[in-house]
């Protein structure tokens, strides 16, 4: 389970108290870019998923010393450094010189003028390198965003401590860990377009480089609800996951958010990894001590780590891991109904899904939470989730079937009652999407169908 909503706020989050902003500085910040004329296809109306990650989008953004290459799998490298800089790593304290690259994304018009946006990235960053996310929006009045840093990433934590970064607003929208958010949705005030700026870094008087393969971002805006009542089953599945308990880490490795009874994320991020047939090398785990269960969990928390957020449940930071295995694409996104989480299950991929319930909301569970992560499986013949819960006492427990009208309705809220009365925020769909680089015709399909490719 995650940590309480105290630390971090994702729908109706209140003002930041101060603003301020830290991005490291960069050279050749794009003017006018060339806009985005055709959108994919939304998940719902209350979803706009755009993604860049062909040969032909890397061309077409705006490049100060990146270069776009071909292949299977298309990406963006550093190619000729537009400049070097100094990055003072706010976690260790130590000061490095970096050289660097820009690339700017097409103007992209979201086909939902959005309340809250995600941006995510699969990318691999070498010793030696690490990337920089960030967000530029223009409101629906005309007027536009700071740029805001959506993460700093790298894959390992030798060079950088991979963050998200605090205190970022402008007044009107305030970036809450991984998740831009506007204010006050009740304004009528939306971000109708926004641009990524990609900056690549890698050590000075090197040949390194880090490669994107992909790059894009989920606006939404879905209204206020307390409840979404249950729908017709559709379909009858349930797909061979690897079961994986976080608790069974409890104790181990606290400087990651407290151990395992906090890794509800990289365990489930783990379990997905491995059902496509990835898992991490006996030299990835020889860092891990002889003789704990499940090693690879342990290394799914140390490489989804945000050391700002102080915890492993940074979205795009889990999807981003579990593109670090080969050939595999990850996206953080919301789906607008079960009809979209059956159609990937039939298809043979499982989602990730996050939710917050009071112990009496969701039967069978026997705890309740501000915010957890767990994969569904798949459905019964009465429509009821097939679900691994990670937030189990055993891997052999983690297999769980939840009533469809409470699940459904505890994952797709905005709005909720904690056990005193306050109303707290709900995630309203929010899911990790995770499949192979080249997926069957069924699964393309699906994922077409969502905007995610």
């Amino acid at each position: 389970m995650t940590r309480p909503t105290s630390r971090r706020t994702v729908l109706t989050a209140a003002l930041a108290a101060a603003a301020g902003a830290g991005a490291v500085a960069t050279a050749g910040q794009a003017g006018a870019a060339p806009i985005r004329t055709s959108s994919p296809p939304a998940a719902s109306s209350l979803v706009d998923n755009s993604f860049w990650s062909s040969y032909t989008d890397w061309r077409c953004g705006s490049a100060s010393g990146t270069r776009a290459v071909a292949g299977l799998r298309p990406g963006l490298v550093l190619a000729t450094p537009a400049g070097s800089t100094d990055y003072t790593d706010p976690h260790t304290g130590t000061t490095r010189t970096w050289e660097y690259a820009t690339w700017t994304s097409p103007v992209h018009r979201s086909a939902v003028p959005a309340t809250e946006v995600i941006a995510s990235w699969n990318a691999h960053t070498p010793e030696g390198t690490w990337i920089q996310i960030e967000l530029l929006g223009t409101y629906s009045d005309g007027t536009d965003t700071p740029w805001y840093v959506m993460g700093r990433w790298a894959s390992g934590d030798t060079d950088i401590r991979r963050t998200s970064v605090d205190d970022q607003t402008d007044g009107r929208s305030t970036v809450w860990t991984d998740t831009f958010s506007v204010d006050d949705a009740a304004s009528g005030l939306r971000l109708k377009s926004y641009r990524l700026r990609l900056t690549l870094y890698r050590t000075p008087g090197t040949r390194l480089t880090p490669t994107v393969h992909r790059l894009g971002a989920m606006a939404s805006d879905v209204p206020d609800r307390f409840t979404v009542p249950a729908t017709t089953p559709g379909v009858v599945r349930e797909l061979a996951v690897p079961r994986y308990s976080q608790n069974v880490h409890v104790g181990q490795y606290p400087e990651y958010d407290n151990g395992g009874e906090a890794w509800c994320s990289p365990t489930s991020s783990q379990m997905i990894i491995e059902y496509w047939g990835r898992k991490p090398t006996a030299e990835d785990l020889a860092w891990v001590k002889p003789g704990l269960v499940d090693p690879q969990v342990c290394h799914a928390a140390r490489h989804t780590f945000d050391w700002q957020y102080d915890g492993c449940g940074n979205w795009p930071f889990n999807a981003a891991y579990a593109a670090t295995y080969k050939d595999m694409h990850a996206a953080v996104t919301r789906l607008g109904s079960m009809a979209d989480l059956e159609a990937l299950v039939d298809a043979g991929i499982p989602v990730i899904t996050s939710q917050s319930f009071l112990k009496e909301e969701l039967t069978g569970a026997g705890y309740g939470t501000s915010g957890h992560l767990m994969t569904v499986i798949g459905f019964t013949a009465d429509g009821d989730i097939i679900a691994n819960d990670p937030a189990s006492p055993s891997d052999e427990a983690v297999r769980r079937v939840y009533k469809r009208s409470e699940w459904s309705n505890i994952w797709l809220r905005t709005k909720r009652y904690d056990a005193t009365g306050k109303v707290r925020s709900g995630t309203g769909g929010v899911c990790y999407i995770y499949w192979p680089a080249a997926p069957t015709y069924r699964q393309r399909r699906v994922l077409r169908s969502l905007g995610l490719l």
